[in-house]
C-alpha cells in the first residue's frame, strides 16, 4: 500500500513534467501564414512571445484537464490569457484544433473553416502564435498589441 501512496504521489508532481512539451511553432508558421496573407491582399504578421505565452498556457491547461475549448478550465478565456501574459491588446483571436498532427494539415483545416479563416486573414491581426501541445493540440492566437 505505502508503495502504491509514493508511486501515486510521484505520478502526480511528474504530471506538470509531461505537460510542459508545449512547441512553440510560430517561427515555422510564419511562412505559410504570411503567404496566405499576401495572397489576400493583408500584411504579413509578425511572430510574438507574449501570444506564444498565451497559447502554450491555454495548451497546456486542456492537455493537463483533458478538455477542448476556447474556454478555459478556469472560465477564462483568449482575452483574459492574453492579459495574463501581458499583452495588452486592441484585436484579439483564437484558433484551436485537436487532431492533426502537423502544421501543414492544421492550417490548411483552419483555412477550410470559415471562423477560423476569419481570424487569420483579419485585417485587425498584426502578430500571432502557434504552439503545439502533445495529444496533437494546436493553439493559434492572433493579436493586435496597443492602439
Amino acid at each position: 500500500m505505502r508503495f502504491f501512496v509514493v508511486l501515486c504521489a510521484a505520478l502526480l508532481a511528474a504530471a506538470p513534467l509531461f505537460a510542459q512539451n508545449v512547441e512553440n511553432m510560430g517561427a515555422a508558421a510564419a511562412a505559410q501564414l504570411n503567404d496566405i496573407r499576401m495572397r489576400n491582399g493583408l500584411a504579413t504578421l509578425s511572430v510574438s512571445a507574449g501570444l506564444a505565452q498565451a497559447a502554450s498556457a491555454h495548451a497546456r491547461d486542456m492537455q493537463i484537464n483533458g478538455f477542448f475549448s476556447h474556454t478555459g478550465s478556469d472560465g477564462t478565456g483568449i482575452g483574459d490569457r492574453a492579459r495574463a501574459a501581458g499583452y495588452g491588446f486592441c484585436f484579439i483571436a483564437e484558433n484551436i484544433s485537436k487532431g492533426p498532427p502537423n502544421l501543414v494539415q492544421v492550417i490548411d483545416g483552419w483555412m477550410g473553416s470559415t471562423g477560423h479563416r476569419r481570424n487569420i486573414l483579419s485585417e485587425g491581426a498584426r502578430e500571432f502564435a502557434v504552439v503545439h501541445a502533445p495529444g496533437d493540440i494546436w493553439v493559434m492566437v492572433l493579436g493586435r498589441p496597443g492602439c
